[in-house]
């Protein structure tokens, strides 16, 4: 019988080849960690270059917004200049169309003024055929005697020309009609319906003397004469009897000349004031004579202004009555 020898599982050599190939698995493993913990660091270092350009982005996206934001407050405040600019502009612009429309009816009546003085010595350079007798001409039914006369005059819109501003030239007309009825006075003065002064001082003023060239001073001042007034004479009436008028003065006989065409308030308490103002004496005198003259400017034009045309006409028919003068009520201008 042969005897074998016994087969052993377990030898060196196979545990030499099991060695090894744990330790190839080891190795292959440690190689992987190495390469992944590489990959990591590669894919961390391109995250952080990311995030920088991000941040470099976000800083520049920030100045950016900043420089914006100053355009815009330099662009707000360039606005707002440019309408102050603008203001100022029309404002300049609207005071030189003012002065302008001034300067405009200023020469309107210096053409005037001109073309009466050429009327004035082309005639006076003219050799009339014959002498006639100078006869001063008289407003009809207007009283004269007074050795001092008041005019007070409306210089509302009403009694203007629209086409120049200025007083209606039959209004000037029927006043230089009024000066030359009275070749000499002892004092002349002119108001307004407001009871302004319009030559002589303005508000506070006396009498002026009586000379030819105050007479061309004030027909030459009411062509020019801009100033309105309310559409109501009754200041100016008072303003005479408690400015110019001297009860004291026996030698004063004072004519007041009214110029008008409306009248705004109630008559009742003018009429008292004035028989205050100018009592009459036991013979039923005043020392003060009023007369007025009416303009038809709200019935002929239609400036809507009511009945104060017929209210005007009612008190200075009534006042010219008591107090001793004439009322003209005139029909065309």
């Amino acid at each position: 019988m042969i005897r074998r020898r016994p087969t052993q599982i377990f030898s060196l050599a196979f545990l030499d080849c099991i060695c090894c190939g744990f330790g190839a698995v080891i190795l292959i493993f440690v190689l992987s960690i190495d390469s992944q913990e590489k990959e990591k660091l590669d894919a961390l270092a391109d995250l952080r270059k990311i995030m920088a350009a991000q941040l470099l982005q976000i800083a520049q996206l920030k100045n950016s917004k900043e420089d914006l934001d100053r355009s815009n407050s330099r662009v707000a405040t360039l606005v707002t200049d440019s309408r102050l600019r603008n203001d100022s502009l029309h404002a300049l612009l609207d005071d030189l169309e003012r002065k302008l429309q001034m300067e405009k009816r200023g020469q309107e009546a210096l053409l005037v003024d001109i073309d009466e003085l050429k009327k004035e010595i082309a005639a006076r350079q003219k050799k009339p055929d014959m002498v006639l007798k100078d006869v001063k001409p008289l407003p009809v039914g207007v009283p004269v005697g007074s050795n001092y006369i008041a005019f007070v005059i409306d210089t509302s819109g009403s009694m203007r020309d629209p086409n120049t501003n200025g007083l209606w030239p039959i209004a000037i007309r029927k006043i230089e009609e009024v000066l030359d009825s009275y070749p000499e006075v002892e004092g002349i003065q002119v108001l307004d319906a407001d009871g302004r002064f319009v030559l002589g001082g303005g508000r506070n003023s006396g009498w002026l003397a009586d000379g030819p060239d105050t007479r061309e001073n004030i027909k030459r001042t009411l062509r020019r004469y801009h100033e309105d007034t309310i559409s109501n004479p009754v200041p100016g009436i008072y303003r005479v009897f408690r400015t110019l008028y001297d009860p004291k003065n026996e030698n004063m006989k004072l004519g007041i000349y009214v110029f008008g065409d409306e009248f705004t308030e109630t008559a009742d308490p003018v009429l008292r004031q004035l028989d205050n103002l100018n009592p009459a004496d036991e013979n039923g005198k005043r020392k003060v004579v009023i007369n007025a003259v009416g303009f038809p400017t709200t019935i002929q034009y239609q400036f809507s202004m009511g009945n104060t045309g017929l209210k005007f006409a009612n008190l200075m028919r009534e006042v010219t009555y008591r107090h001793g003068g004439a009322f003209i009520a005139l029909q065309d201008l």
